[in-house]
């Protein structure tokens, strides 16, 4: 008689898959986004002689397209380089973004990929696409002005809270960002003197913040093309080849008091009345249950401790197949956050923030985020 495999067995099981299923989309995210422009090519090729020779000069981009991905293929590689060794006290065997900040880490080994598992793998490389698009974000020069929108507010309000004169040493000010992708807003937190806890689960941003907060010692070391992979709305074929070095700032010039936690918010962060802030952009959208999230900041925070916010309500579960997801308006979110308990101390609509946009794009999103700054009363 066959023994059923135990629960823990079967998690870790799927753990692994999910950590391998990572490393392979940083691994063939060259031939699968060359897939993309072969098929260009292709199409070329059989259109009528007189059609090709009026795209020529296109058909010459598509060779500096595929130039651009050998350029970042070459970042792509030096993020999964250590990702065998990236968390501490390593057993080759869990996924860190399932661990609930447990610091571990996964081998993998090279393996061939077919026709079929590059079809499966498309929404994996599609991420390692968006983690090029935050790194222009968080760390060139040119996401510059989308931290201005979305950190400074973020950055201001707690300067204002814990003014330089009255706080001389802010190091026993623990800030807390939840959803710290590339750890950017952590770090700027960090840099001001703060004691400052990045959490993270996707293990796409896991991988790159390693590589960026550990590896890069020089300014502008790297250079990545982050529009390559956008094929529409392009007001010259030179926009789509455009291209950003990182990091404008040396993250690797460590601050102290500084870390990023791998795992899911709510399984992680638990302990009560532990924070003195958390600060969350692009974050409280993320959760299936918004109200979850809700609750946990305010369990966490110390009397008196404040919660800072700014971001869109996106809901990334809503529409989602076989997921559960609740989407309330921001009017009824402010009703919750308030019935939680929360004392909202600011509040601003109608924020103009970006995400990840191309600046030169036909086709320009931006959000009318909400804003607000709300404190855990004292008693």
């Amino acid at each position: 008689m066959s023994s059923i495999p135990a629960a823990e067995e079967i998690d870790e099981a799927k753990e692994r898959a999910h950590f391998q299923a990572v490393v392979n989309a940083f691994k063939y995210y060259k031939l699968c986004c060359l897939d993309r422009i072969h098929k260009s090519e292709k199409i070329i090729s059989i259109l009528p002689d007189l059609h090709q020779k009026r795209l020529e000069k296109y058909r010459s981009y598509l060779t500096k397209f595929k130039n651009c991905l050998d350029v970042n293929n070459s970042v792509v590689h030096l993020i999964i380089k250590h990702v065998d060794t990236m968390f501490e006290n390593v057993d080759h065997t869990i996924d860190p973004a399932e661990t609930n900040g447990t610091e571990i880490g996964c081998n993998y080994n090279n393996c061939d990929i077919s026709s079929h598992k590059k079809h499966k793998m498309q929404h994996d490389i599609e991420k390692v696409q968006t983690v090029i698009k935050n790194i222009v974000r968080d760390w060139s020069e040119a996401g510059a002005a989308e931290r201005e929108q979305c950190y400074k507010p973020i950055l201001d309000e707690l300067e204002a809270r814990y003014p330089k004169q009255e706080f001389i040493d802010r190091s026993h000010i623990k800030v807390l960002v939840p959803g710290a992708g590339l750890g950017r807003l952590a770090w700027e937190i960090a840099a001001r003197g703060f004691s400052c806890q990045g959490n993270e689960f996707s293990l796409f941003m896991l991988f790159a913040s390693n590589f960026l907060l550990n590896k890069c010692h020089e300014a502008n070391e790297y250079t990545v093309y982050p529009w390559v992979h956008q094929y529409v709305n392009h007001m010259t074929s030179e926009h789509q080849v455009t291209q950003a070095t990182f990091p404008d700032i040396p993250p690797s010039s460590h601050q102290s008091h500084f870390s990023i936690t791998a795992g899911d918010f709510l399984k992680v962060y638990k302990t009560a009345d532990d924070w003195d802030c958390v600060a969350s952009c692009f974050f409280i959208d993320c959760a299936p249950n918004v109200i979850e999230f809700i609750e946990r900041i305010y369990e966490i925070l110390k009397p008196g401790g404040i919660w800072i916010n700014l971001g869109p309500l996106l809901y990334h579960y809503s529409d989602m197949p076989n997921e559960i997801s609740i989407e309330p308006p921001y009017d009824i979110l402010k009703d919750i956050i308030s019935d939680v308990g929360f004392e909202i101390l600011k509040e601003k609509t109608g924020v103009k923030t970006k995400y990840a946009q191309n600046p030169n794009s036909m086709l320009q999103n931006e959000y009318n985020s909400v804003y607000f700054v709300c404190r855990k009363p004292s008693s």
